[in-house]
């Protein structure tokens, strides 16, 4: 059957695969995976393979996108094959842009739907899931020559209709490499130190949430001054700036996310 199966592993160690999950791996001719998508630091794939009783194929940036995942495509022309993902399968583009090609060349797709880092920072926050606008990467200055803007242009249109803002940020999984809230926080305010627009300054409420999915997730709410300071741990790591706030987030924030006491007087 040519069938190719994408299957999300969750978020923070190999636990997090659904039992549906295991059972469509234990039936697929070849089982692929990739992690350069986003990070899970606890993630044993022998541990996996020990329960399958097969090898699981680790596929790169490059297979997946210079080369639009040739290994896997023709995988999936001769059987069932299985693509592992870091947390939801479908999140990334990169994927996306694969199941198009599967189902254009024939081949019948599924999705085995894993917890998303989306939906994880979001409810870890304490913040209302449908006051989010649109979310954004925060890159390395090195993708673009110099500082992307982007970012700085989505928080400040989020904010000007009062929306929250999730910013995830880079990795270059290959180097090792995971932004860190302090990293992500001084490219933003290097934007800030140029277009001076009062965007995103020492005194805008910020929220970093690191470990998102682990059993001692770190959330903290604070005035991006004393966040500068905090010291989150190990990666993944995302940032929030929230907008206009009802006055069960601020709560939220202050219970939850140790935000300052004043913050209840911003809620509306």
């Amino acid at each position: 059957m040519k069938e190719l199966v994408f299957i999300g592993l969750g978020l923070h160690n190999e636990k997090d695969i659904s039992v549906n999950g295991i059972e469509e791996i234990k039936t697929a001719d070849t089982v692929y995976a990739e992690l350069f998508t986003s990070p899970m630091p606890n993630l044993s794939l022998v541990n996996i393979e020990k329960t399958i009783k097969r090898k699981i194929f680790v596929l790169s940036r490059k297979d997946l996108e210079d080369e639009s995942g040739k290994t896997l495509l023709e995988s999936a022309k001769r059987g069932k094959t299985v693509l592992l993902v870091p947390g939801d399968p479908l999140i990334a583009t990169t994927h996306v842009a694969l199941r198009i090609e599967a189902e254009t060349l024939g081949v019948k797709t599924r999705v085995v739907h894993g917890a998303s880092i989306i939906s994880a920072v979001i409810g870890l926050s304490g913040l209302h899931n449908y006051k989010f606008g649109k979310s954004v990467t925060i890159p390395f200055n090195e993708e673009y020559g110099g500082i992307s803007e982007t970012p700085y242009d989505v928080v400040a249109q989020n904010k000007s209709v009062g929306l929250h803002t999730l910013c995830l940020l880079d990795i270059k999984a290959e180097e090792k490499r995971y932004m860190t809230i302090r990293e992500g926080l001084k490219v933003l305010l290097e934007v800030e130190e140029e277009r001076k627009q009062h965007i995103i300054t020492s005194e805008t409420l910020t929220v970093g949430i690191a470990k998102a999915g682990s059993k001692k997730p770190r959330v903290k709410a604070e005035f991006l001054k004393e966040l500068l300071k905090y010291d989150f741990g190990g990666p993944p790591h995302s940032i929030i700036f929230p907008g206009k706030l009802h006055f069960m987030e601020a709560e939220a924030l202050v219970v939850l996310a140790g935000a300052p006491e004043k913050v209840r007087e911003t809620a509306r």
